[in-house]
């Protein structure tokens, strides 16, 4: 089916994922950070970056495991090292954490790079001139991603942020980022006037649409 003009990654984010469930993976990952941040405690300083970078993955994953089984968003299990998704509609749900504004650090993991390629169906969203070969995707990703600050002597017991965000299919860039807090308040707003703030910038030689729905 192919999609109106009215269409955006915002809106399919709220069509699809439950207000509960953005509210729940907020409180979920912020508690998991804690836990992790007070797990540490005594260890020896030279190393301790890494033991609380290490105990972040295992409790976020797991308060994040929660948060998505309380959303019926089927949780895959725990295992190992590996990646914790959920789903919610069109969208695979998964997680990561980053040091503020390194978001090039999301591509490390191979498997996150693989899911992100299902996106190429939603890119048409942000290039308007690519919206004629759009249709309405089965399956898209987003992540909730936890930035910290990077620093042990600056906030290390909880994320600077969490958001929310939506790869393009490499994961080089992104269709859509926005702090989860933010976030929230679209679920209040009317639909036809939501707002898409996309990272993207759209080219200069695009024209202008008209108010019929024509291109000039």
């Amino acid at each position: 089916m192919s999609a109106s003009l009215k269409d955006s990654i915002p809106n399919l984010l709220l069509l699809n994922i439950p207000r509960e469930v953005v509210m729940a993976v907020e409180d979920a990952l912020t508690v998991g950070a804690q836990r992790a941040y007070a797990a540490a405690h005594g260890m020896d300083e030279g190393h301790l970056p890494h033991v609380v970078g290490h105990l972040r993955h295992f409790h976020m994953n797991e308060s994040f495991h929660r948060a998505l089984m309380v959303g019926n968003a089927s949780p895959s299990a725990i295992r190992g090292n590996g990646i914790v998704t959920g789903r919610a509609g069109i969208f695979t749900l998964s997680r990561f954490n980053i040091p503020t504004g390194f978001w090039i650090n999301g591509r490390r993991s191979n498997t996150r790079r693989q899911m992100s390629a299902a996106n190429k169906a939603i890119e048409p969203l942000v290039q308007p001139e690519l919206f004629n070969d759009y249709q309405t995707p089965s399956e898209v990703v987003a992540f909730f991603v936890a930035c910290f600050s990077g620093s042990l002597q600056n906030q290390p017991e909880a994320p600077v942020s969490i958001q929310i965000a939506v790869p393009n299919r490499d994961m080089r860039g992104w269709l859509f980022r926005e702090d989860v807090g933010v976030f929230l308040k679209r679920y209040d707003q009317p639909a036809a006037t939501q707002d898409d703030h996309a990272i993207p910038k759209l080219k200069r030689n695009i024209g202008k649409q008209g108010k019929d729905g024509t291109t000039t």
